[in-house]
């Protein structure tokens, strides 16, 4: 039962190239950069990256992304990611873009076991239509387009067919964890993380703050450890490294 794991580097040790991944965060916010830097230092490549942006301020996965090591993501955002962009239109890399509801019900689906759902988000859209550039060419062209999915009408509206994810691995950082893989989130840092939890075959943590079984209150936990298989605890170094991206003063 105890999920505890001494380093980064041994947490993602058998983290194969061409392996799909679920990386908790939103912008800047409860990514598992620790544990992202360590799949960095691994070198393993050609990875297939399921997360709602891929980093921000070269931070996060724009770590994986720099040095090329992710060959296709399905997230929500490319904005604010020169890189990203840069890469996508480029052709160098296959993108799967979804709205960002559909995103995240794909993920917590996969986690429940529940293989795929009818949602309206995307109807009448190259969404449900097919044609959305998964990959350019590298001179304007469309190289590979996405397909067209299913659209059934159920009282009257209609709603298009999306396929649950499942991933082999994912990535996820916690406020609070223990040694059960029990986990608590700190208000937005919760976001894609207890999605990406769920829908990782195996499921890595890295937690703030590590405490005993039994410390945390069963109504308090957002990620039961019955979906992590890893807790990596971080040193106060590490959980206290957390940059601003956007800084706003009002008047």
């Amino acid at each position: 039962m105890d999920k505890v794991v001494a380093t980064a580097g041994e947490a993602v040790a058998d983290v194969p190239d061409g392996a799909s991944l679920a990386v908790g965060g939103f912008g800047l916010s409860g990514v598992p950069n620790v544990l992202i830097q360590a799949l960095h230092e691994r070198g393993a490549g050609a990875l297939s990256v399921v997360s709602n942006n891929c980093g921000a301020m070269e931070t996060g996965l724009a770590v994986l992304l720099a040095a090329g090591r992710i060959a296709r993501v399905t997230g929500s955002y490319i904005g604010g990611n020169k890189e990203f962009a840069r890469q996508y239109l480029g052709g160098e890399l296959e993108v799967e873009l979804i709205p960002q509801g559909t995103l995240a019900e794909r993920l917590r689906a996969g986690g429940a076991g529940i293989p795929a759902f009818y949602t309206p988000a995307g109807v009448g859209t190259q969404v449900a239509e097919g044609g959305l550039p998964w990959r350019y060419d590298g001179a304007g062209g469309v190289a590979l387009a996405s397909p067209p999915k299913e659209v059934r009408e159920f009282d009257g509206t209609e709603y298009v067919l999306e396929r649950a994810i499942r991933t082999d691995f994912a990535l996820v950082r916690a406020a609070r964890g223990d040694r059960h893989g029990n986990l608590v989130f700190h208000k937005s840092a919760r976001n894609f993380n207890p999605l990406a939890a769920m829908a990782g075959r195996v499921t890595i943590a890295e937690v703030e703050e590590l405490v005993e079984p039994g410390r945390i209150d069963p109504d308090a936990v957002h990620v039961p450890g019955v979906f992590v298989q890893r807790v990596l605890a971080l040193t106060p170094e590490q959980a206290a490294d957390k940059k601003i991206e956007q800084r706003t003063v009002s008047g």
